[in-house]
């Protein structure tokens, strides 16, 4: 491989100390989406190509399918290998590329566009920190690019990138830039995705990919590659709740006994109390172990093992949380499910449910409803088919140690299996919410509670006439006191917090307030550890947390998204 973007040939003696900083590099997961013919394909060429992460040899072999009419290489071909592909000019299959810079290291799911291969694209992106949905500049916004956008969402990405490809095919207009993204914006409430972002590129031309393109001197962003060695996803990862599913006792004589696995969430520590799952006993940390001795402390997605300081009968399927911050332990569990086999789904039936590192025998008992991909209307079918993305009820049997999916991915999803064919058949994303409560929408005043005694949250939103929910807001205290303002004046009950001025009780405040149907704005600071504090008193579905510029008209575009979020009932807005 030439070298790569921006290094310098490495000295022998260096090796070691080069080796140790590219492992230390971080790695950012990214997926490409987008309707058939945007320029997926041509984009991550232009990627791997522009920054030097292509082998000689791929160079040499695309070379020699070269465009007569253009008399340029195929850039595509660097990731659409299968023939099939490369006769028909689209992606099939999902294609992972590796590649690095000196700021971060990448893996890009190259996923297809086409409508009947949306299961690859699921798959592509269910890793993935980051989706970066490609809109053709001639055609605008399809219906197949808001297809994946919502799957995106729905599959828990933080970060979304909305890359405005073909510039050069419109002469690389900013009203054209402009018009899609007003189109895109106003689809993207429905999202909830906290980080949503607009590049205008020209993947064929390089535009915008790697460097900053002179033809489009009006737009004041970045470069793709850019934005993608900064955008910030540490505070992605869940560290505050440990989990750590148990794969394996690892007992080689009779002085050691461990037990190893995949850390999935959280830090853990020597000294650490734990609890283990389902049988409650607890015990301490004594010491966390992985093939280079002993360490300190370890977090996801290290695998390793684990020593505690009591003999507990613990076995593969078990779980050690901490005891202060222990999962849902339940049999049934509400999730969206995106179904991926040509087999219709058969209520009732018996399919084996994997999650985390235990696999029970777990039965579909109702589907509460499927998303029309073209509208977002929720229908109301009798089952699911091939592509189809639904809310459904599951029943296990054996407790599950779960999360919410957007709170933890690691132990809120899993996959339904075949027990006759061992194909997977779903995917699926754990909401949180109780299977009882059915839809986010609000309950009408004939559905309310009339009893006796204390007064329901769900009465209280149907009083105050919107949805209560937490949004934490990365802004100023003007820009949160400003956003309050807003919002009263439409007739929203409302209050605004600031996490660094209300001593150690806010988080508790904000709590009460919402379970009173107020919508409560708290003002973060930055810090990961309040946000996570502010996001452990709400449910996965009611908490929010954008990023809101100080000026205008920053704080008035999210008042007018809160508003959407809690004022639409025809689409359910949680994923």
């Amino acid at each position: 491989m030439s070298a790569a973007f921006g290094l310098q040939p490495i000295p022998a003696a260096d090796i070691e100390t080069f080796l140790k900083q590219n492992e230390e590099t971080e790695l950012l997961r990214l997926s490409t989406a987008g309707s058939v013919d945007d320029g997926k394909s041509t984009l991550i060429g232009r990627l791997l190509y522009d920054s030097n992460g292509v082998y000689e040899d791929q160079i040499a072999s695309i070379r020699k399918a070269v465009n007569r009419s253009t008399n340029a290489f195929d850039l595509a071909l660097l990731t659409d290998g299968l023939r099939a592909e490369r006769e028909q000019g689209i992606t099939i299959d999902v294609a992972y590329r590796y590649f690095s810079t000196p700021k971060r290291k990448f893996i890009i799911a190259d996923t297809p566009g086409h409508e009947q291969y949306t299961r690859n694209m699921a798959t592509g992106a269910s890793t993935a920190n980051l989706a970066i949905i490609l809109v053709d500049a001639r055609h605008g916004v399809l219906a197949q690019s808001r297809r994946h956008a919502f799957i995106a969402a729905i599959l828990g990405i933080q970060h979304i990138v909305v890359a405005v490809n073909k510039m050069d095919l419109v002469g690389y207009s900013e009203d054209v830039f402009e018009r899609i993204r007003a189109e895109f914006s106003d689809y993207a409430p429905r999202l909830q995705t906290p980080d949503l972002h607009f590049i205008p590129i020209s993947a064929l031309k390089g535009d915008n990919v790697v460097a900053k393109s002179s033809r489009m001197s009006w737009f004041d962003g970045s470069s793709l590659l850019h934005y993608l060695e900064t955008v910030h996803i540490a505070s992605d990862r869940n560290l505050t709740e440990m989990r750590f599913p148990v794969q394996y006792v690892i007992r080689p004589d009779l002085n050691f006994r461990g037990y190893a696995g995949q850390v999935a969430s959280g830090v853990i520590r020597p000294g650490d109390p734990v609890m283990v799952l389902p049988s409650g006993r607890t015990s301490r940390i004594k010491s966390v172990v992985s093939y280079d001795g002993e360490l300190a402390e370890a977090f996801p997605p290290m695998s390793v093992t684990v020593c505690l300081e009591d003999e507990i009968d613990i076995s593969r399927g078990d779980m050690l949380v901490p005891p202060s911050h222990s999962p849902h332990v339940t049999r049934k569990i509400d999730a969206r499910m995106v179904w991926m086999h040509d087999q219709e789904l058969e209520l009732g039936r018996t399919y084996l449910l994997k999650h985390t590192s235990q696999t029970v025998r777990a039965a579909v008992s109702a589907v509460r409803y499927r998303i029309d991909m073209n509208s977002l209307e929720k229908e109301a079918p009798a089952t699911l088919k091939l592509n189809d993305i639904g809310a459904v009820v599951i029943e296990s049997q054996k407790p599950l140690f779960c999360d919410p999916y957007r709170r933890n991915r690691a132990t809120g999803s899993f996959i339904l299996i075949d027990p006759m064919s061992n194909a997977t058949v779903a995917a699926g994303m754990i909401t949180g919410r109780e299977p009882e409560r059915g839809g986010a929408s609000l309950p009408r005043p004939e559905t309310v509670s009339t009893a006796r005694g204390r007064v329901g949250r769900r009465e209280q939103e149907q009083r105050a006439g919107h949805r209560a929910v937490i949004c934490w807001l990365e802004t100023s205290p003007e820009a949160v006191f400003e956003i309050e303002r807003l919002l009263f004046d439409s007739g929203c009950r409302v209050c605004a917090l600031l996490a660094s001025e209300c001593a150690d009780h806010w988080a508790e405040l904000a709590r009460v307030l919402n379970d009173a149907g107020v919508i409560v704005l708290v003002g973060g600071s930055g810090d990961s550890g309040l946000r996570e504090r502010a996001r452990g008193q709400a449910d996965a579905e009611n908490f929010f947390i954008m990023q809101v510029p100080q000026s205008e008209p920053g704080p008035k575009e999210a008042a007018d998204r809160i508003r959407r979020i809690i004022e639409e009932a025809a689409i359910e807005l949680t994923f």
